[in-house]
């Protein structure tokens, strides 16, 4: 099913033109606005639907990256950096309408005269864009900052992912340092039309966020993340011209971005967490059930009802105890599973008393598994990738990991974020399941992959669905064991308490959202199953209750990927090679769940196996941070 022959086809036709002025195009510093959309879509082809899909996907590409400039940074999209994402009203409108145009093109775009492989190309061109439109029912945009996400994490990070070579990089920087008011104030006024139609997040996971939004602001310019790029600039640029950026730097923060975000903050702490909700549950929210139902679909990319996962979850867990009760025997400990799980959550052995040690640590894990991958796969990245502690004015709230993809073309590499905060909590026993899932073979591996795949279009490369993406970091922790990892029983049980951390995920958010549950209830099923640090349980339960729905997308995917693994040995027998499977698997990038089955049943099938056809799992798709 690749896409080698009808893309390149497509890309060497006379409208080679025409993809090639599209991208030009993209280097305009304005988000598409009416007149450029509008231009934009007559230029389409009419008479050849192969040219016009490739249009479209070039189309949509574009308009992603213009319209959310701060993705086409992280993915190294030339043109935009100067700008953020327009978050006032006739903005987001205007999005709204354009996603709206671009489906009903896609509807009649002639999709039967399309060959197979161009055919995944429309299925999820045309999935996409049907599952953004149907969101639009719900006002997701009136909340847009919570203790997890927002403007006080995301501008920093951006700001830090730029590129700094040259004059011109931080005259972007600047750029952005000088737009920031306007974007608080825009978020400010969201965030206000959700107070009025009382819908917030839940009162008490925002107790950090002022002394999140403060962290930015510190009376020194230089240790505030905001202007961490003028602290070492490169030599390539004068010191005469240094100088002159780092004074227009400083004087922007301290007239304009100081002030703004210290009332940002006081209206926060004075007017938004006061008035915010008290109850948990997503479907307290208006038309809260259809809300949720939606945000299950969109993250699983599966139409599993919330009481489904439910049941799946509580089966998983009593699966995975039984396994943890194996393991305690087997380590000699004589007392139940309550007094093992705070032996580990409390003895010195299993943990460090420095950061530097911790992160060291991490390293020397992912050296060891890079040099087993070849033997599971047959084509790695090129990409490389690096460990670093999560940036203290966000490790507090943080979770215990997560991973920052990299780009070729901005010439940064991934990056596997641990988190360094109150070690106590920090043991050692998580760490090679950890690393498994963030780095390698997990989300390293198949996001860095999925990016340098160039037979595919560039909309598809950089596209996370998130029951693949979580779904395939999660499979990748039982790769370990074929890796070297998890020797140590403690480190066995380290895997299974991650594995059960997913499992009870399914259990609690489900629990919260859809059947009554209370906070309290959740942390206290979620320390009665598993070993992890109380601090980690309640920071997941409050990331839980600000992200309805997406921590399902992990164990829902990876039962997928595990399903159709075992579909593949059973179908193949002796035939069956596990690093061909591994490469067919993340092939074509992230897919949606039915997607991938359908692609891999297909693919049992040419090995020369026979596959029993099941229903398709789903229809949708996801994107989310990638923790």
């Amino acid at each position: 099913m690749s896409l080698t022959k009808p893309f390149k086809k497509i890309l060497n036709s006379k409208l080679t033109c025409l993809a090639a002025a599209l991208m030009a195009a993209s280097m305009s510093t304005q988000a598409m606005d009416h007149k450029a959309f509008k231009k934009a879509m007559d230029a389409l082809p009419k008479d050849d639907p192969s040219a016009e899909l490739v249009a479209l996907e070039d189309l949509r590409y574009r308009w992603l990256m213009e319209s959310y400039p701060e993705s086409a940074t992280y993915r190294g999209y030339p043109g935009v950096d100067q700008n953020w994402t327009d978050q006032s009203t006739n903005g987001i409108e205007r999005r709204k309408g354009q996603t709206r145009i671009l489906l009903a093109a896609s509807r009649q775009l002639d999709k039967d005269a399309l060959s197979e492989a161009e055919q995944l190309d429309y299925q999820l061109l045309y999935q996409d864009l049907l599952l953004d439109v149907k969101g639009y029912q719900f006002p997701d945009h009136l909340l847009p900052v919570n203790h997890m996400s927002g403007i006080q994490r995301n501008v920093p990070a951006v700001l830090n992912t730029m590129s700094k070579r040259t004059g011109a990089d931080y005259e972007n920087i600047l750029a952005r340092l000088d737009k920031l008011p306007e974007l608080i104030e825009q978020t400010q006024r969201l965030m206000e039309q959700g107070m009025e139609q009382k819908l917030t997040p839940p009162q008490i996971t925002l107790r950090d966020l002022p002394g999140q939004i403060r962290a930015l602001i510190p009376a020194d310019p230089k240790q505030s993340p905001l202007l961490k790029a003028f602290n070492d600039m490169p030599a390539s640029i004068s010191a005469s011209q240094q100088n002159r950026l780092r004074s227009r730097a400083q004087n922007i923060y301290q007239k304009s971005l100081v002030p703004a975000w210290q009332d940002f903050a006081e209206f926060v702490e004075r007017e938004y967490i006061p008035n915010a909700t008290t109850e948990t549950a997503f479907t307290k929210n208006p038309d809260g059930i259809r809300w949720y139902a939606q945000k299950v679909r969109e993250e699983t990319t599966t139409d599993l009802s919330p009481e489904e996962i439910h049941r799946i979850g509580l089966e998983e867990v009593r699966r995975i105890r039984g396994e943890m009760d194996a393991i305690i025997k087997k380590t000699g400990f004589t007392g139940d599973f309550k007094a093992f799980t705070e032996f580990l959550r409390t003895d010195p052995q299993f943990y460090y008393e420095n950061k530097e040690d911790l992160l060291k640590n991490y390293r020397d894990i992912a050296k060891r598994i890079d040099g087993e991958l070849p033997a599971l796969f047959g084509t790695l990245p090129r990409l490389p990738y690096g460990v670093k502690p999560i940036p203290a004015y966000s490790e507090k709230s943080q979770t215990t990991a997560y991973y920052q993809p990299g780009s070729n073309e901005a010439g940064r590499a991934g990056v596997f974020y641990a988190n360094t905060y109150d070690l106590k909590s920090r043991p050692t026993w998580e760490m090679e399941a950890l690393t498994v899932h963030e780095a390698m073979p997990g989300h390293h591996l198949q996001i860095a992959l999925a990016q340098e795949q160039k037979d595919i279009h560039p909309l598809r490369r950089t596209k996370m669905y998130t029951g693949f993406v979580e779904g395939w970091g999660l499979y990748s922790e039982s790769l370990g064991y074929d890796l070297g990892l998890y020797k140590d029983p403690y480190n066995e049980f380290g895997a299974l308490t991650y594995d059960m951390w997913r499992a009870v995920r399914l259990v609690v958010d489900t629990g919260m959202h859809q059947l009554g549950w209370s906070r309290d209830e959740a942390i206290e099923y979620f320390m009665n199953n598993s070993a992890k640090p109380e601090h980690d349980i309640v920071v997941e339960i409050d990331r839980y209750l600000v992200w309805p729905g997406q921590a399902l997308a992990y164990k829902v995917g990876q039962l997928k990927i595990k399903e159709i693994r075992a579909r593949a040995e059973e179908a193949l027998g002796n035939n069956f090679n596990i690093r061909q499977f591994h490469d067919a698997l993340l092939g074509a990038g992230a897919l949606p769940l039915n997607v991938l089955e359908s692609r891999m049943n297909a693919w049992i099938e040419a090995q020369g196996g026979e596959v029993s056809k099941a229903e398709p799992v789903a229809e949708g798709a996801g994107q989310a941070a990638l923790n």
